[in-house]
């Protein structure tokens, strides 16, 4: 994702609503996010699909190596050379 311009986008919900169209082309062609704001305050942020589907893949990403981790302080571990010791047992 783009970094942020914030003299391009950041809009307040009453520019976004008459812009809408162009905005959400905007969003799609140069990959810049956009912050709606509210009574002063970001509301919301515009990003596109593909932005999107970045931020949940890192996002599952940077849980599973969490998940890693914890698995590894809590010991539940086997050594490289003991891997795949149960599938031989069974065979």
């Amino acid at each position: 994702m783009k970094p942020l311009n914030v003299s391009k986008n950041i809009v307040s919900l009453s520019e976004f609503k008459a812009k809408a169209s162009q905005m959400l082309y905007e969003v799609q062609s140069t990959h810049h996010p956009i912050v709606i704001t509210q009574n002063g305050k970001a509301a919301a942020v515009l990003i596109s699909p593909e932005a999107f589907d970045f931020l949940t893949e890192q996002a599952r990403f940077i849980d599973a190596v969490q998940k890693g981790l914890a698995d590894v302080e809590k010991g539940r571990v086997v050594a490289d050379e003991n891997a795949g010791e149960d599938e031989q047992r069974e065979g």
